[in-house]
């Protein structure tokens, strides 16, 4: 059984990886700042305290594992973009200089795979509407998306220079309900459309966490000529406001009018052609339709 590390196992994004393992027969050690609840996974896992510093010891943390999947970040609370607060000097020294340190401990201490959590962020300011592919030159344009881009190119060498293979995963926004009871990150604008209230039009692109953990999975499974050193998009629908909502009216019955539909004209989409390719299927509409139904069965707005 392989033994796999997850840094941030117990958050939003770490819980459907955590999940997707356990249920694919991994042996799943969880590190970060706090361990799961209880309950909150099909069987037991590990736990190992681990703070996203510099001074860590993280030939401590990784050894003995065969396999690692850094999924932490650590930030302001709520946000990524923007994460950063009034701390950018200890926002790049906690993610970027210790993401370094972490892999290269991994690959020391003889790890064969990691996957590195990385976001469509890093495409930053691009031409209007362009499609976006794994090959596009990056602009990010903040500081969460330049981290992320600055992880990305020093983990590729790092995977070029030893025996760790390395890939990377740019994930666009992730959503679903993580336990009984949870909500969805659209939780405030549905009650506000639910209530009456106008809901601003926006739009973007998605992807469900467990899309997201069945790719971090094939990342670890597929062989080693097919993810080294490779970066992948992670990304399925493209909604505004107006599509969730109109799956909320059918749902619920409300009368209410749909918000505006969003410009989508100048978006730039990520193409996912190249995961595709290793097999994975994102769940689409159908995904998005049965949690919004499962949010309303769970009564958790």
């Amino acid at each position: 059984m392989k033994r796999v590390l997850v840094t941030g196992g117990s958050g939003t994004v770490g819980r459907f990886i955590v999940k997707d393992l356990l249920a694919h027969g991994y042996d799943v050690t969880i590190a970060g700042r706090n361990a799961p609840p209880p309950d909150l996974f099909s069987r037991e896992t590990g736990f190992i305290p681990l703070l996203l510093d510099p001074k860590t010891r993280f030939e401590e943390v990784v050894g003995g594992y065969d396999l690692l999947v850094h999924a932490a970040i650590q930030h302001v609370p709520g946000r990524y973009r923007g994460g950063e607060g009034d701390d950018v000097a200890g926002f790049w020294s906690s993610n970027f200089l210790s993401t370094l340190l972490l892999f290269r401990a991994a690959a020391e201490a003889g790890l064969s795979r990691g996957v590195f959590l990385s976001s469509r962020a890093v495409y930053g300011a691009q031409p209007p509407g362009v499609e976006v592919f794994e090959h596009t030159e990056c602009h990010p344009d903040t500081h969460y998306g330049a981290i992320k881009h600055a992880c990305e190119r020093h983990l590729t060498r790092l995977s070029e220079t030893t025996d760790l293979h390395i890939a990377n995963l740019r994930a666009t926004g992730v959503y679903g309900i993580t336990h009984a009871g949870g909500g969805l990150k659209w939780s405030g604008y549905i009650a506000d459309y639910l209530s009456g209230d106008s809901v601003e039009p926006r739009c973007g692109t998605e992807v469900h966490g467990n899309d997201l953990a069945t790719a971090v999975r094939l990342m670890l499974e597929a062989g080693d000529d097919q993810i080294a050193d490779q970066t992948f998009n992670v990304s399925d629908l493209f909604l505004d406001q107006r599509d969730i909502m109109a799956i909320v009216r059918r749902h619920t019955g409300c009368a209410h009018p749909l918000p505006a539909a969003a410009d989508k004209s100048r978006y730039n989409v990520a193409n996912t052609d190249k995961l595709s390719a290793l097999g994975w299927k994102p769940g689409g509409m159908a995904s998005l339709d049965t949690e919004i139904a499962r949010l309303f069965d769970h009564k958790s707005l």
